[in-house]
């Protein structure tokens, strides 16, 4: 196989700027991505990450700030001039031409010979297991097959970075979880960066080596998906990964207060005696005989191994946990959670 990404160290995202008008959507991002990582952006509709995409893209300038290819500056290139891939949410394919056609568009555009063009074709649709299906039209596929297109279009040229804009949001659960899987591969197979773009969790647990978690145009964290998993260094990135629980409480020492029940906890800021954010996984708090907070069951949704409920405590805080057992509206059901498992946040924020 001689498709491969072009050579280089690092990709460098230097206080990175963006307004439209009066409406900073970056707000100095400042990156550093090796050759080989894969990078999930992470955040809510309207933190920047798409922003920042199509700022690396080239379809946006930069306000202020700058990207580095190792030693050369790129933001005052023109896009076809990066040299990047890019993979767009609706696959932006040209419906009147063949599969072959789509994917060889790129090299075409740079003049390629036709020979290399046929051959780097013949690759790329190996690489993502469409060989069968180069003369067809994109109408004719799936859109799974699509997307696959899609990614072929994308790494053919042999890019040094490949942009994925969250691909897999308009594929159903099943088709998400394979493309998944294949967008794993693929990007190790041929040895480029990979940035994607996503506000889906277990997506970017799944894929990323490194995830940059975004809010209003900021980088609040970044980590490994095992790091930020169990670890969020702030409450808002722990609302968004997964810790539902958000609950105002007092903290006192190692312990805060939830349903009028002190527990053990753990403090991930700084907090002193008062007001504090206490963020728990609805996975973490289980159903015990003899645990200590007490609640009333208001909703239980079925989710295959599980239930996932919500509830109340005597003193109205509302709690989601997981139950290994049917239970019922209107029931009291005690709920046990490990100390470490509480993590603690300053609430002055």
């Amino acid at each position: 196989m001689s498709i491969a990404a072009r050579d280089f160290r690092e990709l460098r995202l230097d206080g990175m700027c963006r307004n439209f008008g009066s409406l900073n959507a970056l707000k100095g991002v400042t990156l550093n991505v090796r050759r080989g990582e894969f990078i999930a952006l992470l955040g809510p509709s309207g933190c920047g990450k798409s922003t920042a995409l199509n700022c690396l893209a080239g379809l946006l300038t930069l306000t202020d700030g700058s990207i580095w290819l190792d030693q050369t500056r790129i933001d005052e290139l023109r896009p076809e001039e990066r040299g990047f891939g890019m993979v767009f949410q609706n696959y932006a394919l040209f419906p009147h031409m063949t599969v072959r056609k789509n994917i060889g568009f790129g090299l075409a555009m740079q003049n390629r010979p036709k020979a290399e063009i046929e051959r780097k074709v013949d690759e790329a649709l190996a690489i993502v297991r469409l060989t069968d299906q180069g003369h067809k039209l994109p109408g004719q596929l799936s859109g799974g097959q699509q997307q696959r297109v899609a990614i072929a279009r994308a790494i053919v040229i042999e890019p040094p970075l490949v942009l994925m804009d969250e691909p897999l949001s308009n594929l159903d659960a099943k088709l998400r979880i394979e493309m998944r899987a294949e967008i794993r591969r693929i990007h190790e197979l041929i040895g480029s960066a990979t940035i994607y773009v996503t506000h889906d969790q277990e997506e970017a647990l799944s894929l990323a080596d490194r995830i940059v978690v975004m809010r209003a145009g900021e980088v609040r964290q970044v980590g490994a998906p095992e790091e930020l998993y169990a670890r969020p260094a702030h409450a808002d990135v722990a609302e968004f990964m997964g810790y539902r629980n958000q609950v105002r409480t007092k903290a006192s020492g190692a312990t805060v207060s939830i349903g009028g029940v002190s527990l053990p906890a753990n403090a991930i800021e700084p907090v002193s005696d008062g007001d504090a954010v206490a963020a728990i996984r609805p996975n973490d708090l289980k159903v015990a005989a003899d645990g200590p907070l007490a609640v009333t069951v208001e909703s239980a949704q079925y989710h295959g191994q599980e239930f996932y409920c919500s509830g109340r405590t005597a003193d109205g805080t509302e709690l989601y946990f997981m139950s290994e057992h049917r239970v019922a509206k209107g029931e009291t059901v005690r709920l046990a959670v490990a100390p470490n498992r509480i993590l603690v946040y300053r609430g002055d924020k």
